[in-house]
């Protein structure tokens, strides 16, 4: 029986280390941009200096129908537009819209950020803000949205495979847990690697299979297509799972205003409590057959599933309400809503980003013990085979260029001038030409030497990235805290926590190639030899 099951263990352990290896460069870039993008909102608002910071809540239904009239007159001719409201996260009305000119740039899709006090359109440098991070987790931005989320969700489940795997492997995984040895090398990652896993591990499963979940329809359409045999069965399941309703596509040949969109709001908030509102959406304004929905906000309710109002776009009356769901609709609503986490308070979302930070420790310690261990066992440690070659410089690229690149893009958001063409997208142009640099110098330099060098390269920019804040903005770190502006000193100062995490571990791997007495380096495998001799 026991040759059984340590041939069970031997066999997961193998599954373990390659399918948290395969894919594990980008579970590590998943893991790391989901991580920020739990405060992408507060992020968004450090990246757009320009928008005040709102001291007080103000009243929904006249934010929406100041902008409403504003877009009224920015797009008369949109063909829908839709409004996104200031909440607790945010400092500005999101909206956009698409025109009935099909001919126009973007398919006549246009987006701008609104003043909530006037509804006037903000001059706000472009940027996408922490959004970027939010799409580049699930779809990487540059791929096409079809194979980025394919390949994300390729990797979740090499994840869900890995940590199953990993379970199996370690029978004393939990009694690991509390053992932590320091400077051991190959014995101090894997103690590393166990206690970020286990710490973190009900989350790490949630976060993964949830994240599968999300895009269960694109994964696995087979279920919908023999259940939904008629397109119009389809489109019905798509407007129940839209969070804009059944909206109008064609207009009836009349004109007519748009109602009181403060009205519908006031009577959404009658419902739903104040401040309870996120969007609203309206279909052929300036349309006889026009309509409004406006729907439920996130926070408070661990359910994404759809909640909204349907309204008579010209005179107000309430048509439909949709606030429910069949039970296998909820549950995908509740389990989506776990992993996004913006249902919680801020103490909550604080421990998501610190379990989730965690769990991308954990990839990134789990992908530099493969290398360590694999050292030991090298023939000649100076000319390593080609396969350890590859893996490492990608581990270098992977764990320390990335923190390299992320920085790069905040720096680009302070130095790229403000009226510049495009200059949202050469922010991201800024991520990935950084990115693939740190790829190159990974391949040119010695391995120890680029560990070294990029994570001192981060910490710099990071320690420093306050004072170019200060330097190219109005609202320096003294500044914010002077006034209670806990956003932008909220950055800079996880800036300088993380510029120290930075420092720690290159001054680490620094120490790690010190030179000992006999003039000899100390590298994985003297230390390896040194440990067997104790």
């Amino acid at each position: 029986m026991r040759h059984v099951e340590g041939g069970i263990r031997q066999r997961m352990a193998g599954l373990h280390t390659w399918t948290g290896l395969l894919l594990g460069w980008v579970l590590y870039a998943m893991f790391l941009t989901g991580t920020v993008s739990y405060f992408k909102d507060e992020l968004s608002q450090w990246m757009r200096p320009e928008l005040p910071a709102l001291t007080q809540r103000l009243d929904e239904a006249t934010t929406a129908q100041r902008v409403a009239d504003e877009l009224g007159r920015l797009v008369p001719d949109a063909s829908m537009w839709s409004i996104k409201l200031p909440d607790a996260h945010s400092n500005s009305v999101y909206a956009f819209w698409r025109s009935t000119d099909r001919q126009a740039p973007r398919g006549g899709f246009g987006e701008g950020i609104f003043d909530p006090q006037t509804g006037s359109r903000f001059a706000a440098r472009g940027t996408l803000g922490g959004d970027f991070f939010y799409r580049f987790h699930f779809q990487f931005y540059y791929m096409s949205p079809l194979w980025g989320r394919w390949l994300a969700g390729i990797a979740a489940m090499f994840m869900l495979i890995a940590i199953i795997a990993g379970v199996i492997t370690h029978k004393k995984i939990f009694t690991d847990f509390f053992t932590f040895r320091w400077g051991k090398g190959q014995r101090s990652w894997l103690d590393a690697h166990n206690a970020l896993s286990v710490f973190g591990l009900p989350f790490h499963l949630m976060i993964t299979y949830t994240g599968l979940v999300t895009l269960m329809a694109l994964y696995m359409p087979w279920g919908e297509h023999t259940a939904l045999k008629t397109a119009a069965e389809r489109q019905q399941l798509a407007v129940e799972l839209s969070p804009f309703g059944a909206l109008p596509s064609k207009r009836s040949g009349q004109t007519a205003p748009l109602g009181s969109i403060a009205d519908m709001v006031r009577q959404a908030e009658a419902r739903w409590g104040e401040g309870m509102v996120g969007r609203v959406n309206a279909a052929l304004p300036g349309d006889a057959g026009a309509r409004v929905v406006v729907t439920r906000g996130d926070a408070g309710r661990v359910s994404m599933s759809p909640s909204y109002l349907e309204f008579d776009g010209t005179n107000g009356r309430l048509l439909a309400v949709h606030d429910h769901v069949g039970a296998a609709a909820e549950t995908r609503g509740v389990l989506y809503a776990l992993h996004l986490g913006r249902f919680g308070d801020i103490e909550t979302r604080w421990l998501y980003f610190l379990v989730s930070f965690m769990g991308t420790a954990m990839v990134g310690t789990g992908l530099v013990m493969w290398t360590v261990k694999r050292r030991q066992k090298l023939a000649d440690t100076e000319r390593p085979h080609f396969g350890f070659r590859v893996v490492e410089r990608l581990n270098i690229a992977s764990i320390a260029g990335l923190s390299v690149a992320m920085t790069s893009f905040l720096w680009a958001n302070r130095l790229l001038p403000h009226p510049m063409q495009s200059r949202a997208e050469w922010e991201i142009h800024v991520f990935f030409i950084v990115w693939g640099l740190t790829l190159l110098y990974a391949l040119l330099r010695p391995a120890r030497a680029a560990w070294v060098e990029l994570l001192a390269a981060a910490a710099v920019l990071l320690a420093l990235l306050p004072v170019l804040n200060a330097l190219t903005t109005s609202r320096p770190l003294w500044h914010s805290v002077a006034v209670g502006d806990w956003v932008f000193a909220g950055v800079d100062l996880m800036c300088w926590a993380l510029a120290a995490l930075h420092g720690v571990l290159a001054f680490r791997t620094a120490r790690r190639g010190r030179v000992t007495p006999a003039g000899k380096p100390r590298d994985f495998v003297a230390i390896a030899s040194a440990e067997r001799a104790r």
